[in-house]
């Protein structure tokens, strides 16, 4: 596809100068360098601006939350607060911990030349910390459903007046595992008349839908290229391939691509750390991400691969939805997911804003049943390619570990001991004579196995006062 295609693709004919924006978010737009809005934002942006409640679902990367970021910041210009500090003016949900940082980022890049105070939530950080600059007040409130009924339920801040509510990532907020939560949410909100809301997502079900419509006021619903959930510029390829042989394959193709920033997704913690480990042994840079990994070092590795430091980064579904890191040029389906809405996050990682990228899937036996299920939701047939031998790299043995009790690094430094020689066994001796057994005494069975030694019982002490004397006074 042409630069000029895909920019007809994902870009309008409208620019920013054609919507009404107050002039420091203006400012802020013109130093990130855009100028032409996005089709999603283009169609988006007039009804939310006028305080419409919106539903909209377009591919991923195509600028959907710098949509409801305009939305929130325009509204919060020209409307004074009429709340106490301690109501946040505008609510943000999303799923995961990641897409909440990425929001948050977002919202500092574009309402800093407007003063507006911004504060994001969410579990594996300092909790007192968050709370206190909660407490202080914020203009808009970024989190993860469980840390904002925690910290709704200890007082730390209130929703009787928020005014704009927005769902991120609404279908995996309206999942089985945070649909209760985000109903919790949003009884504490006003009424769906008195309030404005937006829901977003690059797939959406009309189960979503009905859900999602009890808590909004007459919504409208807008799908940009609901025909194709998958961006153009993504190429796809699936390769088949055994279980034993898909890390070879995998080396291969890191050594045939030769990318510096490519995403690897698996399905499970223990696959993640395993793959890590095989991928450093064989010379490359690679590190986890996992619902498991303390949040702390799931930042700093978030950051290592923004900035290049870091070319491989191997990660769970945790990493698949929200985030926006320029450069990602390819994604690896080490696993097949599960789920086939995933399967559209994942590969939207690359290919962001008009960007082109590649996708390589690994179809082995232990998860190629979910590839017909991915091919019916995205509606097409994924493009398969033969691996032929010489795609497959050599693999180095695993080293084996005996001794359990020694650090790692130990174990992998210590040098080889010789092999022990089995013990000498002692020449044997001529058995000995048994000794002369004694007569036997008469009225005895010859040859009766010898009776054990009876103990002889001790008398019980009879307590003072009973028969047979007393040792106590008269």
């Amino acid at each position: 596809m042409t630069e000029t295609e895909t920019n007809t693709a994902l870009f309008s004919d409208l620019s920013f100068a054609d919507i009404e924006i107050p002039e420091p978010i203006r400012r802020a737009i013109d130093e990130l360098g855009f100028t032409r809005l996005t089709r999603v934002q283009a169609e988006v942006l007039p009804l939310s601006l006028a305080g419409r409640d919106v539903v909209a679902q377009a591919q991923t990367g195509s600028g959907k939350t710098a949509a409801y970021l305009l939305t929130i910041f325009s509204h919060i210009i020209a409307n004074p607060r009429t709340t106490s500090p301690e109501t946040p003016r505008a609510l943000i949900v999303a799923p995961t911990r990641e897409l909440a940082v990425q929001i948050a980022k977002d919202a500092e890049s574009l309402g800093h030349h407007a003063g507006i105070r911004s504060h994001v939530v969410f579990g594996g950080l300092d909790y007192r910390k968050q709370r206190e600059i909660l407490e202080r007040g914020t203009d808009l409130l970024i989190g993860t459903p469980g840390r904002l009924i925690d910290y709704h339920k200890k007082g730390s801040y209130s929703l009787r007046g928020t005014e704009i509510v927005v769902i991120d990532e609404c279908d995996r907020l309206f999942d089985m595992g945070f649909a209760e939560d985000l109903r919790w949410i949003l009884r504490r909100t006003p009424h769906p008349t008195e309030r404005q809301s937006l829901m977003f997502t690059a797939t959406l079900s009309q189960r979503v839908m009905t859900l999602g419509w009890r808590q909004m006021n007459d919504p409208i619903e807008v799908m940009v290229s609901a025909q194709s959930l998958t961006p153009d510029t993504i190429h796809q390829v699936l390769y088949h391939v055994a279980a034993r042989e898909k890390f070879s394959l995998l080396l291969g193709l890191l050594a045939r691509e030769g990318s510096t920033r490519t995403m690897v997704f698996v399905n499970t913690r223990y696959r993640a750390q395993r793959l890590v480990d095989d991928l450093r042994r064989h010379g490359h840079s690679a590190r986890g991400l996992t619902g498991n990994v303390v949040q702390t070092k799931r930042l700093k590795v978030l950051d290592d691969f923004r900035d290049g430091s870091l070319p491989i980064l191997v990660a769970t579904d945790v990493a698949s939805r929200g985030l926006h890191i320029e450069g990602v040029s390819h994604v690896i389906n080490y696993d097949l997911p599960q789920d086939a809405e995933d399967y559209v996050h994942r590969i939207g990682r690359t290919a962001r804003v008009g960007a082109e990228g590649k996708a390589i899937s690994l179809a082995c036996e232990d998860y190629v049943y979910s590839l017909d299920a991915i091919q019916r939701y995205v509606g097409y047939v994924l493009p398969t390619e033969f691996a032929d031998d010489s795609l497959y790299a050599s693999v180095l043995p695993r080293e084996r570990r005996t001794r359990r009790s020694e650090p790692h690094e130990a174990r992998r430094e210590a040098p080889r001991e010789a092999p022990r020689q089995p013990p000498r066994e002692a020449p044997r001796e001529a058995p000995r004579e048994a000794p002369p057994q004694p007569p036997q005494a008469a009225g005895s069975d010859e040859g009766a196995p010898a009776r054990r030694r009876r103990r002889r019982r001790r008398p019980r002490r009879k307590p003072a006062g009973e028969g047979g004397g007393s040792s106590g006074p008269l």
